[in-house]
């Protein structure tokens, strides 16, 4: 039985926990830690899991640590448990779950022959369709990263990357998700700007977000072919386009990446 340890029982700890639960594995395989005794009810009630409030303890029989924090407390958190994974000596997998920090400043803060992995997780594995970017780091056996991607194919897909390129998956996937709830939003309000009821224009922006999020996973077909597909010669649709490559579009996207991956440099 792998015996997983989750650190933390925020959004993206639950949303582990519950994919993992979801997917068959024992939630007496699970313990969660929590400083509130009220979260920690919450948690054994609703998944069946253990709990503990010493993350320590939560360890020290555990293949595999996920450190669901903040970001500014994931080294803390490290160096409070470090003794702790040196004693398993190389047993247990520290798997960070937050933006920003370099492999090396988390093996530094776990001690020396810690396996440490770097994930960008995103949002949406909040419903089970998160993309879960995932970099090794030198301690770590290609046994225990083909664990931690299966522990994470809970909660969707799983990416193995360079770390060199996690700042630009922290644009692409980590933080992308805001983008496209940004772009909604405005058409919505675009929407009721036009003279539809709020709701209608919520339900058919975000009816459409939906849908096309569908046909980009499912469809086989690239965005510029499935964008053509929509864009009849002369029609409202390629007149919409024109209004937005215009308006820079593309260049905003550009510029807001850039800037995204530039701040996760800085974090690092």
């Amino acid at each position: 039985m792998t015996n997983i340890a989750v650190l933390g029982g925020g959004q993206i700890g639950e949303a582990l926990v519950s994919g993992l639960v979801a997917s068959d594995y024992d939630p007496k395989s699970i313990t969660v830690t929590n400083r509130s005794a009220e979260k920690s009810s919450y948690f054994e009630e609703n998944y069946g899991v253990h709990t503990t409030s010493d993350n320590a303890a939560a360890i020290k029989d555990a293949d595999y640590a996920f450190l669901c924090v903040k970001p500014y407390h994931i080294i803390d958190l490290l160096e409070d448990v470090s003794e702790t994974l040196q004693s398993r000596e190389g047993k247990t997998v520290a798997v960070s779950m937050a933006a920003g920090l370099t492999l090396e400043a988390m093996e530094k803060a776990a001690g020396s022959g810690v396996p440490v992995v770097r994930v960008m997780p995103n949002t949406p594995m909040l419903v089970g369709k998160g993309t879960n970017a995932a970099a090794p780091g030198s301690s770590v056996s290609d046994e225990q990263m083909s664990g931690v991607s299966e522990l994470l194919e809970a909660v969707g897909e799983v990416v193995i990357v360079e770390e060199g390129d996690m700042d630009a998956v922290t644009a692409m996937s980590g933080s992308s998700p805001a983008y496209y709830f940004l772009v909604t939003e405005a058409l919505i309000d675009a929407g009721v700007q036009m003279g539809l009821k709020r709701d209608v224009a919520e339900k058919l922006a975000t009816n459409a977000a939906h849908g096309a999020g569908k046909m980009l996973t499912d469809s086989g077909r690239d965005p510029a072919t499935l964008r053509q597909n929509v864009s009849s010669p002369g029609g409202t649709t390629v007149h919409a386009l024109r209004e937005l490559e215009e308006s820079g579009l593309r260049g905003m996207f550009f510029r807001a990446a850039e800037a995204c991956a530039n701040r996760s440099k800085e974090l690092g």
